[in-house]
């Protein structure tokens, strides 16, 4: 099945079991077989996105000495802004043709985690800005969720199971902007192959055409949504935790034809994180004597650290 199914989570709050049943199986089959989905429906209004894309845009075109007072290396590109060519793929040196922004989460209610959140970093050249992307932060937050009681059901847990692990989970949003080419590349594209590190990946309203998704027998295909659709994808720690059962595919952004090279692409992923103290080791209904466990035991914040290192946004 080498192809991306268009599915509505409205089927999963069907009154009718038989819908949701249907919904719940073809999310984790897609899961399972390619790990990525676009889906419909969701709990962000398409104005809101635009609005952001648009705030999102006057961002970049800002002078570089104005988006650099916003970049804070020590915070391994979590919060604020990352600029040009500092990320790359793990195993790869050549860095990635983008620069991009990062907000996390703000902590509701009573938190019992020991987990610090640096605070967000506040934009004051644009207006509303950041008003608008912590809106969007929780409607994504919201449409994740739904999709991961989905995924729960379909692995035979309690429709909750992850709730509170993602509840003031350690999730990100991330706008990126992707420069006209200027001149012939050398060895990277606009985002090297790699997987993801979070549970799931909710992609919303890329702005130009380059994802592609690497399929089983090694080819690549083109993921080109629908018109007011998210792009949902297995990360590597919904992986490690199903032990393969569901799949952290290799994806990739290239750049267009070259007749499109003066063009800016943009795109806004929100990686559902959860908490770092989520132990990611393989649920019992995963392992069998075919299918062993095939991770060491690990904490999600471990295993964000460890990640982080490997694409270079933060040191040893």
């Amino acid at each position: 099945m080498n192809f991306i199914p268009n599915l509505d989570p409205m089927d999963y709050l069907s009154p009718d079991p038989a819908v949701k049943k249907k919904f719940i199986n073809d999310l984790g089959g897609t899961f399972s077989n390619i790990g990525f989905a676009c889906v419909k429906n969701h709990f962000t209004p398409e104005e809101e996105i635009k609005k952001f894309y648009g705030s999102v845009e006057s961002f970049f075109k800002l002078p570089v000495e104005t988006k650099v007072k916003y970049e804070v290396p020590e915070l391994g590109g979590q919060r604020g802004y990352t600029s040009f060519g500092r990320e790359h793929a793990k195993g790869s040196d050549a860095p990635d043709l983008k620069e991009f922004w990062q907000i996390g989460q703000e902590v509701e209610g009573d938190y019992v985690s020991n987990e610090h959140y640096p605070a967000n970093v506040q934009v004051s050249e644009i207006h509303d800005f950041n008003r608008q992307s912590m809106a969007l932060y929780r409607g994504f937050e919201k449409s994740g969720s739904i999709l991961l009681k989905a995924i729960a059901s379909y692995l035979g847990l309690a429709d909750h199971y992850f709730e509170p692990f993602i509840k003031n989970g350690n999730s990100i949003l991330r706008a990126i902007h992707y420069p006209p080419i200027l001149h012939e590349p050398k060895n990277s594209i606009r985002a090297e192959a790699h997987e993801d590190i979070n549970l799931i990946t909710l992609l919303v309203g890329a702005s130009a055409e380059g994802l592609e998704v690497k399929t089983a027998d090694g080819s690549w295909l083109k993921v080109n949504a629908p018109e007011n659709h998210f792009v949902v994808n297995v990360g590597d720690m919904l992986q490690r935790l199903t032990n393969n059962r569901l799949k952290s595919t290799t994806h990739r952004v290239v750049n267009p034809p070259r007749d499109k090279w003066h063009t800016s692409r943009f795109s806004m992923p929100f990686f559902l994180h959860p908490v770092s103290e989520m132990d990611l080791t393989c649920l019992p209904s995963c392992i069998n004597d075919t299918h062993p466990s095939a991770y060491q035991p690990i904490t999600a914040g471990d295993y964000l650290t460890e990640r982080l290192l490997e694409i270079g946004l933060i040191k040893k």
